[in-house]
C-alpha cells in the first residue's frame, strides 16, 4: 500500500470513530433523557390547567341523576364534580358555610335560611333541577309491586303508630283481594334533615288533619315510632332487610333495589302507581312554581300521583371561582342533561320550569 493510500485509509477510519462517538453521546445525553421537548411540557400543563373541579352536597333524592349526568358531562367538558348525597339539610348547611360550590335540596331555602346564607356570601340563587316522585315501598312476602293499595289517611296512621299490623281492618278494607299477614308493621323513615321527608310530610299534612295537628310538615319531624335510615339508600336498605317494613324513598331507589311499592289513592279517588307519566300529570297541575311556592303534592287529576316534588340547586350570585364553567354545567344539567334524568325514572323538567331555571342562571355573574 502506497503512502497516499495509507493516509486516505487513516482519515476515513478517524472520521468513522468520531462520528460513532457523536452518535453514542447523543443517544445517552442525560439532558435529553430527563427533559421532554418543550412542546410536550406545555401541552401537558395546558391539559392540567383546563380541568376544573366542583364540589357539591345535599339531596340524596338527586344522587342517582347527578352521578350519571355529571359523569357524562365530565367526559366531554374536562369538568369533574364531586357530589356527596348527605341529605337536603346538610346540603343547605354546607352551602351556607361555603364549604361547597353548590348545594342541593328537595325543599328550597326558607326566609331565615336565606338570610343566614346571604350573610356568609353573595346572594343565593335557587334553581329547579329535577322532578320526581316519592314511592312508599314495602316488604311483604308474596305481595308484588302495585298489589298493595293505601290512602293518605291510612299511611298517616301507620307512621303515627296507630295502625300496627298488616291485617288491621283499615288496611284489609282497602285490599279485599289480598291475604295480608298478621305481621307487625315497621315504619321506616329518614333520621336526618331530609327534603324527601319534607315532601312526604307535606303530603300527609294535606290529607290528614290528625297528622297536620301533631307532626306537621318539615325536613325533620318527631317520629313517634319506627326505624330511621340515613338517606334514601339507608331507607331502601332497611326496608329490604326487615319483613313487614314500609318506608318512603325516591322512586329510582325503589326500582333500582327491586323493592315493591304501593298504589296510592289520589285526590280524584283513583289508586295510582308512581311513574314518570303519573308524576308528569301531577306537575302539570302546577305550571308555575318558585322557591316560595313549590309544593305539588296531592295534585288534582285522575292520573296524578300525589307525592311528587322538585329538587333545587343552590348557587351564589357571585360564585367563589369559575363562575362561567359552573353556570355552563347547570345550563347543561337543566337542558340536555335531563335525558339522564328520564333514564333513571325522574321526569324531564316541564318547559316553563326549565325556562325559569335558565332565567335564574342568567343572573349569576
Amino acid at each position: 500500500m502506497g503512502r497516499r493510500q495509507v493516509l486516505r485509509w487513516m482519515s476515513a477510519a478517524t472520521a468513522a470513530v468520531v462520528l460513532g462517538a457523536v452518535l453514542i453521546a447523543s443517544a445517552v445525553s442525560p439532558t435529553q433523557a430527563a427533559t421532554p421537548p418543550k412542546a410536550e411540557v406545555k401541552a401537558s400543563f395546558l391539559r392540567q390547567a383546563s380541568t376544573m373541579s366542583f364540589v357539591g352536597a345535599g339531596s340524596t333524592f338527586d344522587l342517582p341523576f347527578f352521578k350519571a349526568a355529571f359523569k357524562a358531562y365530565a367526559q366531554s367538558h374536562h369538568v369533574s364534580v364531586n357530589y356527596q348525597g348527605l341529605g337536603s339539610g346538610a346540603g343547605i348547611k354546607q352551602f351556607t358555610a361555603n364549604t361547597v360550590d353548590f348545594g342541593a335540596t328537595d325543599v328550597p331555602m326558607n326566609s331565615s335560611e336565606l338570610a343566614l346564607a346571604n350573610r356568609t356570601g353573595s346572594p343565593t340563587v335557587q334553581i329547579p333541577v329535577a322532578l320526581g316522585g316519592v314511592a312508599f315501598a314495602y316488604n311483604l312476602a308474596g305481595i308484588g309491586r302495585g298489589e298493595l293499595r293505601l290512602d293518605g289517611a291510612t299511611l298517616a296512621k301507620i307512621f303515627m303508630g296507630k295502625i300496627t299490623t298488616w291485617n288491621d281492618p283499615t288496611i284489609t278494607r282497602l285490599n279485599p283481594s289480598l291475604k295480608l299477614p298478621n305481621l307487625s308493621i315497621l315504619p321506616v323513615h329518614r333520621n336526618e334533615s331530609s327534603g324527601t321527608t319534607y315532601i312526604t310530610t307535606n303530603y300527609l299534612t294535606s290529607v290528614s288533619s290528625a297528622w297536620a295537628n301533631t307532626l306537621g310538615t318539615g325536613k325533620i319531624v318527631s317520629w313517634p315510632t319506627g326505624l330511621g335510615g340515613k338517606g334514601n339508600p339507608g331507607v331502601a336498605a332497611a326496608i329490604k332487610q326487615h319483613p313487614g317494613a314500609i318506608g318512603y324513598v325516591e322512586l329510582a331507589y325503589a326500582i333500582d333495589n327491586n323493592i315493591p311499592y304501593l298504589k296510592l289513592k289520589n285526590k280524584a279517588g283513583a289508586f295510582v302507581l308512581p311513574s314518570q307519566a303519573a308524576v308528569r300529570a301531577a306537575a302539570a297541575q302546577f305550571p308555575h312554581v318558585s322557591y316560595k311556592r313549590f309544593s305539588i303534592v296531592n295534585a288534582a287529576g285522575p292520573t296524578s300521583y300525589p307525592i311528587a316534588g322538585y329538587s333545587w340547586v343552590l348557587l351564589r350570585q357571585h360564585p367563589r371561582h369559575d363562575a362561567a364553567a359552573l353556570v355552563q354545567l347547570f345550563h347543561w344539567t337543566v337542558t340536555s342533561g335531563q335525558s339522564y334524568a328520564t333514564q333513571l325514572n325522574y321526569v324531564q323538567l316541564p318547559t316553563a320550569v326549565q325556562g325559569q331555571a335558565l332565567q335564574a342562571l342568567n343572573g349569576i355573574k
